[in-house]
């Protein structure tokens, strides 16, 4: 009897917090090589995949970029308060500036977090002074320059610490 993944508003079991684990580590595992670590047959494998896609769980696949390599060598966190505009709205236009990989509602007495990376300290001050700050609805901003970054556990690597 096989197994049946779960219904697409069901917690996710062991089996697929493992497949979670995999991929999360080496998202270019085959279908193969993922069944064989997490001991289901690649029919199994390659159903839940398809099925964690589906529900969203995996939201897709890509590769690890070292910024430096190409050519981003400074990076700064900026935060960012917002006057009477919704947040959504200036979030998506400070998504599509140049340099602005990451954008993210916090709490506290701020609004938006930006992870920025350019070339250079000018390329950086312009994208933050200019582009950022001059930004309509945007009232003030702040920066902190990354000076080292390690990376911590992705979601669902450490097992142990991921409960159903």
């Amino acid at each position: 009897m096989t197994q049946q993944p779960p219904h697409r508003n069901e917690a996710l079991d062991n089996i697929d917090r493992r497949i979670v684990a995999e991929l999360s580590r080496d998202g270019r595992l085959s279908v193969r090589t993922l069944a064989e670590r997490v001991h289901i047959s690649r029919t199994a494998a390659h159903n839940r995949v398809q099925l964690l896609l589906k529900r969203g769980v995996i939201t897709g696949f890509g590769a690890q970029i070292d910024r430096k390599a190409i050519g981003l060598h400074i990076s700064a966190l900026v935060v960012v308060r917002i006057g009477e505009v919704s947040w959504e709205e200036i979030a998506a236009k400070l998504a599509t500036l140049p340099f602005v990989e990451k954008v993210q509602a916090v709490s506290g007495d701020i609004d938006i977090m930006l992870t920025v990376s350019a070339p250079d300290h000018e390329q950086l001050s312009q994208a933050i002074l200019r582009d950022i700050h001059d930004m309509p609805g945007v009232v003030s901003t702040r920066s902190h320059l990354i000076l080292a970054e390690l990376d911590g556990h992705p979601p669902a690597q450490t097992l142990d610490i991921w409960h159903a």
